[in-house]
């Protein structure tokens, strides 16, 4: 029975929305070392319970003029933006790729940088709630969703070696998480030494790690690359417009995990477009 598509994507979207509101709760609390089940949710200001029916993603917060219900505190606008943003990126997931296995795999990966852009971006914490344990699943997955080899297909094509692609692509998450964070903590490392002053942080280490186990070398580089260039084009425009030094340290996972939603929905795009730029 073919599901009707409007209907369908209504119900994604409102189904994003109510997970983005738990992200919600994970972006504030994981970086605080809180649960995210106990206690219930309250106000930060006035610490009063928040009641059900004040918890309706999106709608809540414009019935209530984004202020808490009791102390008519400001309530961050981070909150809608987040639950707007997973209602979205579930219904375009769904309309690209129905309930097939890779497409629950991007929605989770999504879900996930979702967290990971709004801690770093607030907190300047990427929590290994979502780094390791990102790491964990992808590497957990890749059996299953084979990744496609990459680099590492033509390596062992050189040994002559020939594997079942689930082994191909078992190797291909542990290798691209290890040996491209491996090779960032070094970066990093040589930086500190050399300036005396922390140019990457060990949890950005972490987060490409996860990247790489979810999506092998070729998505990871390009995700990489992509954040370091939209990271440097913020970072000089803040330094422009504020006058801070060049030495302001830039929430660089913010970037990288929206690089990395962009890669994974639009990679083949990006590419083709850029290689048609410079034909």
């Amino acid at each position: 029975m073919t599901i009707p598509l409007i209907p369908a994507l209504v119900f994604f979207f409102l189904l994003g929305s109510l997970v983005g509101s738990f992200l919600n709760v994970c972006i504030f609390r994981w970086p605080r070392d809180e649960s995210v089940v106990a206690p219930r949710s309250h106000c930060p200001s006035c610490e009063k319970t928040i009641a059900w029916g004040d918890l309706i993603p999106l709608l809540s917060y414009a019935l209530l003029r984004g202020k808490c219900r009791y102390c008519r505190a400001v309530i961050s606008p981070q909150y809608p933006v987040v639950e707007l943003l997973n209602g979205l990126l579930y219904a375009y997931v769904f309309w690209q790729h129905g309930l097939d296995p890779v497409g629950l795999k991007l929605a989770l990966f999504g879900s996930m940088m979702l967290v990971l852009i709004f801690a770093d971006w607030s907190e300047y914490i990427l929590p290994d709630e979502i780094t390791i344990g990102g790491m964990v699943i992808g590497w957990l997955l890749s059996p299953f969703l084979h990744l496609g080899g990459g680099p590492l297909k033509l390596v062992l094509l050189l040994f002559d070696k020939q594997y079942p692609p689930w082994v191909v692509s078992v190797l291909e998450s542990f290798a691209a998480s290890l040996l491209i964070a491996g090779f960032l903590f070094l970066l990093g490392e040589g930086y500190y030494r050399l300036r005396h002053v922390e140019g990457l942080g060990f949890g950005d280490v972490k987060m490409v790690a996860m990247i790489g186990a979810f999506w092998g070398f070729g998505t990871t580089l390009m995700t990489l690359i992509l954040g370091s260039i939209l990271g440097s084009l913020v970072g000089i425009v803040v330094v422009l417009l504020t006058r801070k030094g060049w030495d302001y340290a830039l929430p660089f996972g913010s970037y990288l995990g929206a690089t990395g939603i962009l890669v994974t929905l639009w990679g083949d795009d990006i590419l083709n477009w850029y290689l048609q730029a410079i034909s």
